[in-house]
């Protein structure tokens, strides 16, 4: 699903040139993962919007989305329970914040519980 397109800077700042030799050039992503003991993540329970379900929602997560995806599959695989990764947030379904931040922690995240 691509990402929601808010402003005209989200779509790279160039609309339209009278220049005939001008070239757009594509945006590289070379964001860089920070280590795990430099990310500050936060783990909250969710209920909105979802029909009364909750879920887990890891949030703050800083680097290339390939390794956000590759965390979030390591979360739900040792959760034993379904989920995604949308938006730079990763959602686990129900409520295993504990478990979630009991695994952060032992690989190193600084993680903290947010929201009530």
């Amino acid at each position: 699903m691509k990402s929601k397109k808010n402003s005209l800077s989200d779509l790279g700042g160039i609309m339209y040139s009278t220049n005939p030799d001008f070239e757009y050039q594509e945006k590289v992503d070379d964001t860089v993962t920070a280590p795990n003991n430099q990310q500050d993540l936060r783990v909250m329970l969710d209920k909105k919007n979802r029909g009364g379900k909750a879920v887990t929602l890891i949030t703050g997560f800083r680097g290339r989305s390939e390794d956000l995806e590759v965390l979030g599959k390591m979360l739900k695989t040792k959760c034993g329970v379904g989920g995604s990764v949308k938006d730079g947030e990763i959602m686990i379904q129900g409520d295993v914040r504990d478990k979630v931040m009991g695994i952060l922690q032992k690989d190193g995240y600084k993680v903290k519980k947010a929201g009530g």
